[in-house]
């Protein structure tokens, strides 16, 4: 269940328009915030609209009940209010997920009931192995090592998902894991993607462990024959304590004498076969798998409690978020770019979304950019060569590397801090956000630019996940981007069976949250959690939600806080006119506006709330200067007529002309009685202000 101030949240953050789901009643059109008469006293209410122009008004107090329809709301189809095809849809649905989730225990509940090596570090090699580490370790990355060894002491098989950004620390959770294990005697399996990754990830492991007795080694095609059968062979006999490797490792001609700890990296790029081996491998050892933006299966699992999850949301320190660009094909600025990251003494990544593409890319850059050193790497070279153009990639030799997705994941060149992605439309969610990673590795700003076909249009989809990536670009955002890939896409294959078309009965939110609760249910026996019901309060009192609270749905609150602004701006104008005589009216004006835009900011703040800061309806910035303009205009002619006209000298006693109008304001435009306090809190403000001035300076007008 969400907490309330999830809810209320959401409520602020709805737009008129978007397509909601009320758990009663169906999928249905926000349209506002409404005050009706109920029970003979005014309610506020969000009104939503359904098919056949039905109308349903939903107490702010049952808010509960609403929850968002997910991305594809252009393709949701209104419910009719008071029918029954939408309990149907939605009994129909709880049988399926209840069904889906009993498998989904029973395969947890399997795993428990196996036993696992208790694995238990020794404290002083453990720790001057962590003391290794050249960094600080953030908040987030010792408490997911803290867990790690939690979950490796246990004595039940661990099976535990990773998910922190590309460079927040993955890679060392998954060092103290290893060792820990290799130290108990246990071997340890590193599953990786691709060969480049392989390769770092041997090197990093190698680096870490040298001068302990511990052997490490790598299994994929950068190792030559002769090698390869001397690593199976140490692995088949116990004498390899850390192996490192592609999906090599995960062919039949591969045995493990004794396997404790096996670490999936990425595993979204695994395909259908490797993971069912890796099921194999899994039944009885601990596993722990790290991911950026974990595949929609998995984020599902660790959603519903079936696994057990991890975050690292904490960047490193100094570290900056990478500037995304979305822009059609234009070689000029292609070539700006690419220039601009050399000059500041940097290297550049330029990737394409198929073979066939590098020849014509090729051609392409070097008649660009001559200036340029290009190499180019595809997964089908050599292993060799391959691996000679990396190194001299890495050592600095080429300028840009022009690749494909071999990039993809886990290099780490900290001098390569712009990326450009040929035909982005043709990739994958969370391939372009793991593209993205591998530049913005060290302290330099680096930059991302994605390039389109110049005429041709996307398709929604491809258009939606562009959108997505550009507006995810604060650091740690993969597990929100990992969950609008799962709001996109769906869960996919949880069980074997398709869960998309669920998603669009009932809508992504009220899926899940059914899903949890099927889960819940079976775990708790087939005792039913009944949580879709809300209380209904009839007390014949105005139930309103105060006007600070939801100022972005509408309201008189914008009329009061012009004013506050109106009170305080007058009294501005009188300590101008009384500290400087002959003062023209245009920098009272001018000092009017500035004390009002000030006094308003807090104000419009406090009621909004910062993260509404630019997606409020009307949007916080316009608010601000609108107030702003409207107190001192109103000020403005107070002070000009009232006070400079007559003569004044008393100006506290004249500053109670403001709150006098405004209780005449109230009456006339309001439609409502402004509170005694907030009519004192006007005066007392406004006084003080002059009588301050007053005395510190002495002066009248």
């Amino acid at each position: 269940k969400k907490r309330p101030s999830d809810f209320i949240a959401e409520a602020s953050a709805l737009s008129s328009g978007d397509i909601v789901v009320h758990t009663d009643h169906g999928i249905g059109r926000f349209i506002g915030l409404r005050t009706i008469e109920a029970v003979g006293a005014p309610h506020d209410c969000l009104e939503i609209h359904y098919a056949g122009d039905d109308r349903l008004f939903l107490p702010v107090e049952n808010i509960e009940l609403l929850s968002r329809y997910g991305s594809d709301s252009a393709e949701a189809t209104l419910d009719k209010l008071g029918g029954g095809a939408w309990q149907s849809r939605k009994a129909r649905l709880k049988r399926r997920l209840l069904d889906m989730a009993g498998q989904l225990i029973r395969i947890a509940a399997e795993r428990q009931m196996r036993a696992a090596p208790s694995l238990v570090p020794a404290e002083g090699l453990y720790g001057e192995f962590s003391a290794r580490f050249p960094y600080e370790e953030t908040d987030d990355q010792q408490t997911a090592i803290d867990s790690v060894m939690g979950d490796l002491g246990a004595g039940k098989p661990m099976d535990r998902l990773i998910c922190g950004d590309v460079g927040f620390g993955k890679t060392e959770v998954a060092l103290r894991a290893a060792f820990i294990a290799a130290m108990e005697g246990f071997q340890v399996a590193v599953v990786v993607p691709t060969t480049l990754l392989s390769r770092q990830h041997f090197k990093t492991f190698s680096q870490r462990f040298s001068g302990l007795p511990i052997r490490v080694a790598q299994a994929s095609r950068l190792v030559g024959a002769k090698d390869l059968a001397e690593t199976k062979k140490g692995i088949a006999e116990g004498t390899v304590d850390i192996v490192v490797g592609t999906h090599a490792l995960l062919g039949a001609s591969i045995s493990f004498k004794n396997l404790g700890l096996l670490i999936i990296d990425e595993e979204q790029h695994f395909g259908v076969k490797h993971k069912e081996r890796l099921k194999d491998l899994k039944s009885d050892v601990h596993v722990l798998t790290l991911s950026a933006t974990p595949i929609p299966r998995t984020l599902q699992l660790a959603l519903t409690g079936v696994r057990e999850l991890s975050l690292i949301a904490t960047p490193p320190v100094d570290r900056l978020a990478v500037r995304t660009f979305i822009s059609p094909f234009d070689p000029l600025v292609i070539r700006e770019t690419l220039l601009r990251e050399r000059y500041r003494g940097g290297h550049s990544f330029y990737v394409v979304p198929r073979i066939s593409d590098l020849a014509e890319i090729h051609d392409f850059l070097r008649e660009s950019v001559p200036e340029l050193k290009v190499a180019v790497a595809h997964g089908q070279m050599p292993p060799g060569e391959l691996d000679d153009i990396m190194n001299a990639f890495y050592d600095g030799q080429y300028d840009v590397l022009l690749s494909t997705t071999i990039v993809e994941s886990g290099l780490d060149i900290p001098t390569a801090n712009t990326l450009i992605v040929h035909r982005a439309d043709m990739f994958g969610l969370s391939q372009l956000y793991q593209l993205r990673g591998r530049v913005g590795r060290s302290k330099v700003r680096a930059y991302a630019l994605f390039t389109l076909p110049a005429n041709r249009k996307l398709t929604d989809t491809a258009e939606r996940r562009l959108k997505v990536l550009q507006s995810l670009d604060t650091l740690g955002a993969g597990f929100q981007l990992a969950s609008h890939d799962l709001d996109i896409r769906g869960a996919g294959n949880l069980l074997g069976e398709e869960q998309s078309g669920h998603i669009k009965e009932v809508g992504f939110e009220l899926y899940q949250q059914m899903l949890e609760e099927a889960v819940a249910e079976v775990k708790d026996s087939g005792e039913v959690q009944d949580g879709g019901w809300s209380p209904q309060i009839a007390v014949g009192t105005a139930v309103m939600i105060g006007p600070g609270l939801l100022a972005g749905l509408g309201g008189p609150v914008w009329a009061k806080f012009a004013l506050v602004g109106a009170s305080l701006s007058y009294a501005v104008a009188l300590m101008i006119a009384r500290r400087f005589k002959g003062v023209p009216s245009s920098v009272i004006a001018t000092g009017q506006l500035t004390a009002s835009t000030i006094i308003m900011i807090p104000i419009v703040l406090l009621s909004h709330g910062t993260a509404n800061l630019f997606s409020a309806s009307p949007p916080v910035w316009a608010a601000v200067l609108a107030l702003a303009l409207l107190s001192t205009a109103f000020a403005y002619i107070l002070y000009f007529n009232l006070v400079a006209s007559a003569g004044a000298t008393n100006a506290s006693l004249v500053t109670l002309i403001v709150p006098a109008s405004a209780i005449l304001l109230g009456f006339l435009f309001l439609g409502e009685r402004l509170e005694l306090f907030e009519l004192g809190g006007m005066a007392l403000i406004a006084m003080g202000l002059v009588t301050i001035d007053g005395r510190l300076f002495g002066r009248q007008h």
